[in-house]
């Protein structure tokens, strides 16, 4: 029975935790960039051959620009290439990326390597322009990089270290799971209580009513003597 009793109070507890958790996630979501337009303005090979350049986040895969070739070229993308997106930004933590151009016979050559955070974005249209002096001019497009940079520079303001606001959260849902037992223990100790104090009348009243039977059969009761 107490078993029985626990189901709904867990279920509340997971309920609640889910709510919390998913209006922290709208927090710390992520938002989807991709590659608008780019420029580069030289090549690092020695050789006379075609630069294959690509874009990488540190610990990320890396994704080639195949159609950048020619320096010099202002070229521009629809995001639905299907190299896209270039990346994903949260609002909470930048990430370091930049623009690589593969070489042959020594390590990668870098156009520009910078922290890229959603708070660069903005402008009204979502779009983030880097420009690195005689190596490239990119545009990235993320307009739901506008509400992540907004609503961290916000909450910037209101706690300078998000440390404290996520023990904080953590703090909160212990708090709330904890009342939340205790809450459901206090009420299942006292139904148990109800429920043996009512098993016990019943137990006693049974045997009552099975002793009566017996002095009834034993010609002993108090109507006896009528038979």
């Amino acid at each position: 029975m107490i078993r029985r009793l626990f189901r709904p109070r867990v279920s509340c507890v997971l309920l609640l935790l889910c709510s919390i958790v998913l209006s922290y996630s709208t927090v710390v979501s992520a938002a989807v960039v991709t590659l608008d337009s780019i420029e580069i303005f030289r090549t690092h090979e020695w050789f006379p051959s075609k630069p294959t350049v690509y874009f990488q986040c540190k610990g990320e895969n890396t994704t080639d620009l195949p159609d950048v070739k020619e320096k010099h070229v202002f070229y521009t993308f629809k995001g639905e290439e299907s190299w896209q997106p270039l990346t994903e930004l949260q609002d909470i933590k930048c990430k370091r990326c930049g623009f690589y151009e593969k070489d042959t016979f020594k390590p990668n050559d870098v156009f520009d390597e910078w922290e890229f955070c959603a708070s660069d974005f903005t402008r009204s249209d979502g779009r983030y322009i880097h420009f690195k002096e005689k190596e490239l001019n990119a545009t990235f497009l993320c307009p739901e990089c506008v509400q992540l940079g907004s609503a961290s520079s916000h909450s910037s303001k209101s706690n300078n270290n998000p440390k404290e606001m996520h023990w904080a959260l953590i703090l909160v849902i212990c708090a709330l799971v904890s009342i939340v037992l205790v809450a459901g223990l206090v009420t299942a100790y006292k139904f148990w209580q109800k429920r043996k104090k009512q098993q016990e009348q019943a137990r006693f009243l049974k045997l009552f009513e099975e002793g009566d039977d017996i002095e009834d059969e034993l010609g002993i009761g108090p109507l006896s003597h009528i038979v």
